[in-house]
C-alpha cells in the first residue's frame, strides 16, 4: 500500500471514529459526550466497587423495603448512571407515550407540559419538582408555564448538571435546584403553589412518607400530579415470567419494590389528599412508550462498544462497562413489561390539598 492510500485509510478511520463517538455519541445537540462519561460524584477508581455494592444491595428489592440505606444507594445509582442517561437518552430521565408525527423529544416535552397544565400553574407560582434529576422536565415546564420551579434531587452531581443546563437554556431565573432527600425536604410548610413528580417517587421505600412530605409543603388548595411506576392489573405474582420482568426492572432502576396500581390513590388519601383524577397514561389509545427502547437497540450496542473501548483506553472509569450492561439488560425488562402490559411508568394521579374548611370527601 503506497503512502497516499495509507493516508486516506487513516483519515477514513479517524473520521469514522470521530463520527461514531462524537457525532453519534451525544443524546442531544447539547448533551453529554461519550468521552466525558464519569461516575458522577464518585471518583473514577471507585466506580466499579460502588457498582458491585449497589448490585449486591438491590439484588432482592422486596427484602429492602424498609431499609434506611435505600436513599444512599439511590444516590449511588444516580452517580453511576447520570452521565450514561444524558449521553444515551437525554436530559429528561423518563418515558412518554409515542405520538405519531412527533419526535421523541417533542413527545417528551408534551408529556412534561401536561403535568404543569394539570396542576394549573402559571407565571408567579412557585412549583416543586420532586426528584428533578438534571432538570429536563423542570426546564420544559418553566419555559411553558413561566412558573418558578424548585427542583430537589438527592444527588449532588445532578444538582451541578441541572444548574449548568438551566444557565445554558437561559432559564436559571425561573429554575432553582436543591440537593436534598424528598423524604425529609428542607422547605417550610405551605410554601408551594403546586407540585409534580415524574417517575421519581418510585425510589421511595415508603410512598406514604414522600406523599406526606409533599402534602406538608403544599399550600391549602394546591394541586399535585405524579406519574408513578406500577404493576398493572395484568400482573400475576404467581407467573414466574412476570416476576422475573418486574424484579429485573427493580434491580436495574434502584427500586425498593414496585407498587401495585391499586396502592397509589389509597396512599394519597391516607396522607390527606383529595384524589381529583387517576389514569394510566400508558393505556390505549396511547401509543407504546417502550417503542423508543425497541428502536434504540442498535444504538445500545453501538454505545456499548464505545463505552468498552473508552474504558479500555482509560478514558471512561473502570466499571462503566458493567453499569452500561446493567442498563442494557434493564431496557429489555422494561420492553417486556410494556409489551406484556404488566408494567406502566406513567400511572397518573392528580391530587389536591384541601383547605382546612373543606370536607374530605374523596372523588
Amino acid at each position: 500500500m503506497d503512502s497516499f492510500s495509507l493516508l486516506c485509510t487513516g483519515a477514513l478511520l479517524a473520521g469514522g471514529l470521530y463520527w461514531f463517538v462524537c457525532v453519534l455519541g451525544p443524546a442531544e445537540q447539547k448533551g453529554k459526550r461519550a468521552t466525558d462519561l464519569s461516575g458522577g460524584s464518585i471518583s473514577a477508581e471507585k466506580v466499579q466497587d460502588n457498582y458491585k455494592q449497589y448490585w449486591s444491595f438491590f439484588r432482592r428489592p422486596k427484602e429492602i423495603e424498609t431499609a434506611e440505606k435505600v436513599p444512599d444507594f439511590v444516590d449511588t445509582f444516580y452517580n453511576l448512571v447520570t452521565d450514561i442517561y444524558e449521553w444515551g437518552w437525554g436530559q429528561s430521565f423518563h418515558f412518554s407515550p409515542s405520538i405519531p408525527g412527533k419526535s421523541h423529544h417533542e413527545a417528551t416535552r408534551l408529556h412534561e407540559e401536561m403535568a404543569v397544565d394539570l396542576i394549573q400553574a402559571g407565571p408567579g407560582d412557585r412549583v416543586l419538582d420532586v426528584g428533578c434529576g438534571v432538570g429536563g422536565p423542570m426546564r420544559a415546564i418553566a419555559a411553558h408555564s413561566r412558573a418558578n420551579v424548585v427542583g430537589i434531587t438527592i444527588n449532588d452531581y445532578q444538582v451541578n448538571r441541572a444548574r449548568l443546563h438551566n444557565k445554558k437554556a437561559g432559564l436559571d431565573s425561573l429554575c432553582e435546584v436543591v440537593c436534598g432527600n424528598f423524604l425529609n425536604m428542607p422547605f417550610p410548610d405551605n410554601s408551594f403553589d403546586g407540585a409534580y413528580s415524574i417517575e421519581a417517587t418510585c425510589h421511595a421505600p415508603k410512598l406514604e412518607q414522600v406523599y406526606a412530605e409533599i402534602f406538608r409543603v403544599l399550600k391549602p388548595g394546591a394541586l399535585y400530579v405524579s406519574y408513578e411506576w406500577v404493576t398493572t392489573d395484568k400482573y400475576r405474582a404467581d407467573d414466574p415470567e412476570h416476576v422475573e420482568v418486574i424484579q429485573g426492572i427493580e434491580r436495574g432502576d434502584a427500586l425498593p419494590g414496585l407498587r401495585s396500581h391499586t396502592d397509589i390513590a389509597e396512599t394519597a388519601r391516607k396522607v390527606g389528599f383529595v384524589v381529583v383524577k387517576e389514569q394510566d397514561l400508558a393505556k390505549p389509545p396511547a401509543q407504546p412508550w417502550w417503542s423508543r427502547l425497541k428502536m434504540g437497540r442498535i444504538a445500545y450496542w453501538r454505545n456499548h462498544i464505545v463505552v468498552t473501548v473508552l474504558a479500555a483506553l482509560g478514558i471512561a472509569p473502570k466499571g462503566t462497562v458493567d453499569v452500561h450492561e446493567m442498563l442494557f439488560k434493564t431496557a429489555d425488562y422494561l420492553t417486556r413489561g410494556g409489551d406484556s402490559g404488566i408494567f406502566s411508568p406513567m400511572h397518573m394521579i392528580l391530587c389536591r390539598k384541601p383547605h382546612d374548611s373543606d370536607d374530605h370527601v374523596q372523588t
